[in-house]
């Protein structure tokens, strides 16, 4: 019922986009403004939400920008894009807007990417980045006055702060963003200076984003810097850099991510064919603070099995924990120690530096041990800085499930940390984690061997069923007994994904649904003692929001407890 509920949607879609107006967008948002679904909207240039402005997109809009077309929201502005699983927002090109048809009512997948910009948000976080490429005015202690410039956008002049990101609150505001997809961005300004797909920069823990979907981009995925916001259902493919990128000391946690590499164009790697799916950079210099220290659950990683690159890359003094995961088709090492990004315009020092701690000793280090160098002192102290990580060590692995990485250094720098201990739960299977994967015809795109995904059902299958620990309940981890990013019963993506619309994630048995809560007490049925389990326990301070209304509420019992029909 839920399927045809969704088809029916796509069609009413392609009626509304008949019949669609196109506003064209160019200079800068001074006010607040809202975008309906009853419009398209074509970015024009670099536009920029000033401080003081909302704006607020509507479930339904599309946004279809003409090539260069950018939407950025800067320190002190808000973004409310709030889509729904059966009436997303897509942020796409023009190009690939006129490709929409009855047949297809959202086109189909296309080996394109860097016809529009992207959608960049600002906040006011915490920035480690100090020395060489910084601000003459930045220091490497935390500051209130240190901020950054944003990658892939141009300021107007040197006193222009439109770009910048960075300041003293953590737990700033810059709004939501949920059930939203952006398809074949990206923008090339010049060498190493690029738009990803989705750009934050130093947002702070109030800012809300789940259910956000990155499909082709010239340059990264998903890159992050500084600040504490926290994700939750992303996911990411055919990226033409690294997947998922991580700099100038974000302290966040993320749950329920899918990364699947591929290419978004026969370009170089860097340009067009995948590099890491996860890169995390500390910070510039590696001696300053905020380092990044983050904290990932439930990721489900795929690779390219014939020439990918590495699963996780490590620079600058980062801290990664990533857990309850799965790690499969890498074509190269699933950890690796860069040790620096060798930018020398950012003054890259690398781990050790100055007194800092080494790659090994991040392994075996406990995770609230906070480096006395150029250290948080009050408002925020260090434990207040750091909170992304709620134990074990600063950098680890731990109940993952490792599946096809048959390189033959696939997992030295794995083992010398010490990945496979036995108190780590981690498992390297025979038997796949997920419930299947089609790949096309191997591709050699300039010089790189890409079997390029084109069917995933990503539900956990054997080893990934179960997971040993779960994640903590602070309040923002949903607990779940799996490994990986989707349940044996679920997928998050279904309907509101170009993955999903271009036949490439394929729905379960039952079609198309939001996912089931989880049965947390053993009792085979999900009921209100799971609640208890998930909004009790914890306590209301504690609890977590989770249908983002700013408040603990009934709602988020309906969240849980299946206002989608029957999940017994």
């Amino acid at each position: 019922m839920k399927s045809k509920f969704l088809l029916s949607c796509l069609v009413a879609a392609v009626a509304v986009q008949a019949n669609a107006a196109e506003v064209i967008v160019s200079g800068d948002i001074a006010t607040s403004v809202t975008w309906t679904a009853n419009n398209t909207y074509n970015l024009q240039g670099q536009v920029f939400v000033l401080a003081g402005a909302t704006i607020t997109i509507e479930p339904g809009t599309v946004i279809a920008s003409s090539a260069g077309g950018s939407l950025a929201v800067c320190r002190g502005a808000r973004i409310d894009c709030e889509g729904t699983a059966s009436n997303p927002i897509i942020f796409t090109s023009k190009t690939d807007y006129d490709t929409w048809t009855s047949a297809n009512p959202r086109g189909v997948w296309r080996a394109s990417c860097n016809e529009w910009g992207n959608l960049t948000i600002m906040g006011r976080g915490f920035v480690g980045k100090y020395g060489n490429g910084a601000p003459s005015t930045n220091t490497a202690a935390p500051s209130a006055t240190n901020y950054a410039l944003m990658e892939g956008l141009t300021p107007a002049g040197g006193s222009d702060e439109r770009t910048r990101y960075g300041g003293g609150d953590d737990q700033d505001d810059s709004g939501s963003l949920r059930y939203t997809s952006f398809r074949y961005g990206g923008l090339v300004v010049g060498l190493t200076n690029e738009l990803n797909g989705l750009s934050l920069g130093a947002l702070g823990q109030q800012t809300q984003i789940d259910h956000v979907e990155i499909m082709n981009n010239v340059d990264d995925g998903i890159e992050i810097w500084a600040g504490k916001v926290d994700l939750r259902y992303f996911s990411i493919w055919n990226i033409g850099d690294d997947s998922f990128d991580v700099d100038h000391g974000w302290r966040g946690r993320g749950q329920f991510g899918l990364i699947v590499q591929g290419y978004s164009k026969n370009a170089a790697s860097g340009s067009g064919v995948c590099d890491s799916i996860i890169e995390i950079d500390g910070a510039a210099k590696s001696d300053a603070q905020p380092v990044s220290t983050v904290s990932l659950y439930n990721m489900t990683l795929i690779g390219q099995p014939l020439s990918g690159k590495r699963a996780i890359k490590f620079r600058d003094g980062a801290r990664l924990q990533v857990n309850n995961s799965i790690i499969m088709d890498v074509g190269e090492a699933v950890v690796r120690n860069d040790n620096t990004d060798g930018e020398a315009t950012d003054g890259q020092t690398g781990y050790g530096h100055n007194g800092t701690l080494t790659f090994n000793a991040c392994w075996t280090t406990d995770f609230n041990v906070y480096s006395t160098v150029n250290p948080f002192t009050s408002n925020p102290t260090p434990a207040e800085a750091y909170t992304s990580q709620d134990g074990g060590k600063l950098s680890q692995i731990t109940d993952t499930v490792f599946f096809n990485n048959v390189n033959s250094a696939a997992y030295t720098t794995a083992n010398s940390v010490g990945v496979f201990a036995a108190g780590n739960n981690n498992v390297i299977a025979t038997a796949s984690p997920i419930a299947s994967i089609t790949r096309g015809p191997t591709q050699v795109l300039t010089g790189v061997a890409i079997q390029p995904v084109i069917g995933l059902d990503p539900r956990a299958a054997n080893d990934a069923v179960s997971s040993v620990t779960a994640p903590p309940p602070n309040g923002f981890y949903l607990p779940v007994s799996y490994r990986g990013a989707f349940g044996p019963n679920e997928n998050w993506m279904c309907g509101w994904t170009a993955a999903s619309q271009y036949g490439y994630s394929i729905a379960p048995p039952g079609g198309c649904q939001e996912p089931c809560p989880t049965d947390l007490d053993a009792d085979r049925v999900t009921s209100a003692s799971d609640a208890t389990i998930l909004l009790g326990s914890w306590g209301v301070a504690g609890a977590a929001d989770f249908n983002f209304s700013g408040a603990v509420d009934a709602a988020d019992l309906t969240t849980l407890l299946g206002a989608w029909g029957s999940c017994d």
